[in-house]
């Protein structure tokens, strides 16, 4: 999963990115308002963390701007301006929700969690398929009850897959989730990452559809 963070003050920014770069996200930074708007509309993300008092470009207006070209992403506003009145303009701006500063690293994880599981239609913190369970509070990976030890990378995968179950992901989007706009799709990594969840967590759960992608279960079969 990749998030972005828009915020200019870099002792912040850090402090962000090394707790969502621990609980397992892959994670872009942009230090004003003009770079997050740029990141923001051309690449994908799965959540992205906007600051409001940024140079060049202040945050409402990124996200105006966002939302005015389509760009659905869910956003976790972080802002100094504390009051409800700010609070309700940042969230009727489009913001999926709004943290006042100063706040806890992990609690922009948590909310991170919260709006991209939102998104993607899950009501609860824990998704199933089948025999599969994926605490996403917890970042564990159950197969009928047993505890499956997954690698960051083969964790960052089947979450993309089963916040998307049911639906065709292409390598192309799975790559770039999981390494970057640097990935090189043309390699045969997300085969072998593939491959791998396959032998931990059974054969029937991950469906190839040559030239398209992977789906994770069936639209019978979906996660909750």
């Amino acid at each position: 999963m990749r998030v972005l963070i828009v915020e200019d003050d870099r002792d912040i920014a850090g402090q962000v990115r090394e707790a969502l770069e621990r609980a397992g996200y892959l994670v872009d930074q942009a230090g004003d308002g003009e770079e997050g708007l740029y990141w923001g509309e051309t690449m994908a993300y799965d959540a992205i963390v906007l600051d409001l008092g940024l140079p060049m470009l202040d945050g409402l207006s990124v996200l105006a701007r966002w939302r005015e070209s389509g760009v659905g992403t869910p956003v976790l506003v972080l802002s100094a301006r504390s009051t409800w009145r700010d609070k309700v303009q940042g969230l009727r701006g489009g913001a999926d929700d709004y943290l006042a500063k100063p706040f806890e690293p992990e609690e922009v994880v948590a909310r991170i969690d919260t709006i991209i599981r939102r998104a993607a239609g899950h009501t609860t913190s824990v998704l199933t398929c089948g025999p599969v369970e994926l605490d996403i509070g917890a970042k564990r990976v159950s197969v009928g009850g047993r505890p499956v030890k997954l690698t960051p990378m083969e964790y960052r995968l089947l979450s993309v897959l089963m916040h998307r179950r049911g639906t065709v992901v292409s390598k192309a989007d799975l790559a770039d989730r999981l390494h970057g706009p640097e990935a090189d799709t043309d390699s045969n990594t997300i085969e072998v990452l593939i491959n791998r969840l396959r032998r931990k967590l059974g054969d029937n759960l991950i469906t190839t559809h040559r030239g398209l992608g992977y789906t994770f279960g069936t639209p019978g079969n979906a996660a909750k």
